[in-house]
C-alpha cells in the first residue's frame, strides 16, 4: 500500500481544511507559528506545505524541503514565496485568486461609504465628548458617477453592488468589451474620461509595470474636483506623496486606503491628512473569506497530490504526463509569441485568435491556448498563468477564438497569434526549428527569424542607409552591448523592422534617444 502524501499547515488556518486534507487521502500536521529554523528542521518530512502570509518559503527552506511538490497559499498574494527558486525545484506554487473576491469588493464599498460621510473622523470626535453636527456635510452616493479602474472580478462586484446603490459607474480596463460593459451594466471609458467625470474613484487592479502609480501626480491632478479615492487592492497604484498633496489643497476632498506601497505602513506622508482614511490591508479579512480560501487551498492541494491535476498554478499548466513532452517546446513558443503581441499591440485588445497549422494542428490546442494568453496577459497582471489566464480573459469579455489546420506551408509547423486593435489585426507568427527550439518568423506582416528571449528592442524605421549604424552607436555610447540583429522588410525603401537582442534592460532614456533617431517610426523596449 502506498504511504499516504503528508501536508504541513504552517499558519492559522480554518481546522476544515486539515479535516478535507484527510478525508482525500492525506496526512496533515497542523504547526503555525514555526520560526524559519523550526520549519527549515522539519520542511523534509513533507509532501505538501499550506499556508498564508506569515510563513515564509525562502530558498534556505527550499533547500530543506527535500519531499516537497506542492505550496499553496490561501489567498492571493505570493510575495512570501520565492517562486523562481521553487520552479527550479519542481515545486508547484499555487494560490486561491478568487476566495477572497467578495470581501474586498464588499471593503471598498465600505470605505466609499466612510469617505462620503466622514465617518471616522466624525466617530473620533463625538466619542471625545464633542457634538460636531455642523463639522460634517457629506455627500450622497445616489446619481454620483463611480469610476473603476479595473473591471475584473473584483470590480465587476463593486460595480454590482454601486449599481445597487443607484450610482452610475463608468469602468477603464483593457480588456473589457462593449459586451461584457453591457453586461455588467457599466460604461466602458478610457481612462482620461474616467478621470475627468468620476466623484469617485476605486481602484481594482494588481501591480504591474503597466499599472503602477496609474494615478500618478499628473493623473491625480486631472481629476474632477471633489473627487473621493479608495484603493484596496495594491500598493503602488497611487502616488501617495501627491494625494497628499491635493487632499490639503481641496482638490480631493477624501481618499481611503487600505493599501500602501509600503507595508506595514508606519509613516506614510498620508498619515494625519485631513479627510483621509486607512485600514491595515484588511480587504480579506472576514470569516467567511478565510473559511473559504482555507476549504478551496486545500482542495487544490488534494488534488494534486492525490489525483494529479492542478488548479490555480502559478508556475506550471494543466497537463497529463503523457501530453507534456510533446507539448512542451510548443508552449514556450506560444508563450513567447503571446508575450511579444501583448508587448506590442496597444488599444483595446479584445479580440485574440490562435491558429495551429501543420504538425502543431494535431496536437491538444488548450494548453498552447493557454500558455499563448498567459504570455499576452502577463503584463497586465502578476498572477496570470496557463491555468488562470483563460478564465482571466473571459472574465474581462475577450473573445478568443482558435484556429485548427493541418495544412502545411512553408514551415512544417506555425503557431500564428493575431490581435484585433483600433488600428487593425496584429498578427506574429512563429515555428520550432529541429523540433524543440521557438523562432519567431513573422512580425506584423514582415518575415523576420529572431529568438524571442532576454532583453530585446523593436524598432520601425525607413529603410534607408546608414541606419543600423546609428542604432549601434547610439547603444554603444550608453554602454549596451548588442547580442544578435534580426533584419525584416515588406520592400526596399519603404518599413524595415529591426529586432535586436541586448545583454541588459534598455533604461527609458535609451529607448527615447532611439526614438529621437533619423528615421525611427516605433522603438519599444521588449522583455521575455
Amino acid at each position: 500500500m502506498s504511504q499516504k502524501p503528508k501536508v504541513l499547515i504552517s499558519d492559522k488556518m480554518d481546522p476544515n481544511a486539515a479535516r478535507i486534507f484527510e478525508e482525500r487521502g492525506c496526512e496533515v500536521d497542523v504547526k503555525p507559528g514555526m520560526t524559519p529554523d523550526e520549519l527549515k528542521a522539519v520542511i523534509g518530512e513533507y509532501d505538501g506545505l499550506a499556508i498564508r502570509s506569515s510563513t515564509k518559503v525562502t530558498p534556505e527552506i527550499l533547500d530543506a524541503a527535500t519531499s516537497l511538490k506542492v505550496i499553496g497559499r490561501a489567498g492571493i498574494g505570493v510575495d512570501n514565496v520565492d517562486i523562481p527558486y521553487a520552479s527550479g525545484k519542481g515545486v508547484v506554487v499555487m494560490n486561491t485568486p478568487f476566495g477572497n473576491s467578495i470581501t474586498t469588493a464588499e471593503h471598498a464599498i465600505a470605505l466609499i461609504f466612510a469617505v462620503a460621510r466622514q465617518i471616522p473622523a466624525a466617530d473620533k470626535r463625538t466619542q471625545a465628548g464633542e457634538w460636531p453636527k455642523s463639522d460634517f456635510m457629506g455627500v450622497e452616493l445616489t446619481g454620483k458617477t463611480l469610476g473603476l479602474i479595473g473591471a475584473g472580478n473584483i470590480g465587476s462586484i463593486v460595480a454590482s453592488r454601486a449599481l445597487g446603490l443607484r450610482m452610475k459607474v463608468v469602468a477603464y480596463d483593457p480588456f473589457l468589451t462593449e459586451e461584457r460593459a453591457v453586461e455588467l451594466g457599466v460604461e466602458k471609458v478610457d481612462l482620461d474620461a474616467l478621470l475627468a467625470r468620476a466623484d469617485f474613484i476605486t481602484l481594482h487592479t494588481p501591480l504591474t509595470d503597466q499599472t503602477r502609480n496609474i494615478l500618478s501626480a499628473e493623473n491625480l491632478a486631472r481629476t474632477k474636483h471633489g473627487v473621493r479615492i479608495v484603493n484596496c487592492a495594491r500598493g503602488g497604484l497611487i502616488d501617495e506623496a501627491a494625494l497628499k498633496e491635493l487632499l490639503d489643497s481641496g482638490h480631493v476632498a477624501g481618499a481611503a486606503l487600505d493599501v500602501f506601497a509600503s507595508e506595514p505602513a508606519k509613516d506614510s506622508p498620508l498619515f494625519g491628512t485631513p479627510n483621509f482614511i486607512s485600514t491595515p490591508h484588511l480587504g480579506a479579512s472576514t470569516t467567511e473569506a478565510q473559511v473559504n480560501v482555507a476549504l478551496q487551498v486545500a482542495e487544490q492541494m488534494a488534488d494534486y497530490l492525490v489525483d494529479g491535476g492542478v488548479t490555480n498554478a502559478l508556475n506550471m499548466p494543466s497537463l497529463s504526463a503523457e501530453e507534456a513532452p510533446k507539448l512542451k517546446p510548443y508552449m514556450a513558443l506560444a508563450e513567447k509569441l503571446g508575450s511579444l503581441v501583448g508587448q506590442l499591440a496597444h488599444g483595446n485588445l479584445t479580440k485574440i485568435s490562435i491558429e495551429r497549422e501543420g504538425h502543431a494542428a494535431e496536437l491538444n490546442g488548450k494548453p498552447v491556448t493557454g500558455a499563448v494568453l498567459a504570455g499576452f496577459m502577463r503584463r497586465y497582471s502578476d498572477t496570470v498563468n496557463m491555468v488562470n489566464a483563460p478564465y482571466l480573459a473571459k472574465e474581462r469579455g475577450m473573445e478568443v477564438r482558435e484556429i485548427r489546420s493541418e495544412r502545411e506551408g512553408v514551415y512544417h509547423t506555425l503557431v500564428r497569434v493575431t490581435v484585433a486593435t483600433d488600428a487593425g489585426d496584429r498578427s506574429v507568427a512563429g515555428t520550432l526549428f529541429g523540433s524543440e527550439a521557438p523562432r519567431l518568423v513573422e512580425i506584423f506582416g514582415v518575415g523576420i527569424e529572431a529568438d524571442l528571449q532576454g532583453d530585446m528592442l523593436y524598432i520601425v524605421n525607413e529603410d534607408a542607409p546608414g541606419f543600423i549604424g546609428r542604432i549601434g552607436t547610439l547603444l554603444g555610447e550608453h554602454g549596451i552591448n548588442i547580442g544578435t540583429f534580426h533584419l525584416g522588410r515588406r520592400e526596399a525603401g519603404g518599413e524595415a523592422t529591426l529586432l535586436l537582442s541586448v545583454d541588459q534592460p534598455i533604461p527609458p532614456e535609451v529607448v527615447a534617444a532611439a526614438s529621437a533617431l533619423q528615421g525611427v517610426k516605433t522603438a519599444i523596449p521588449l522583455a521575455f
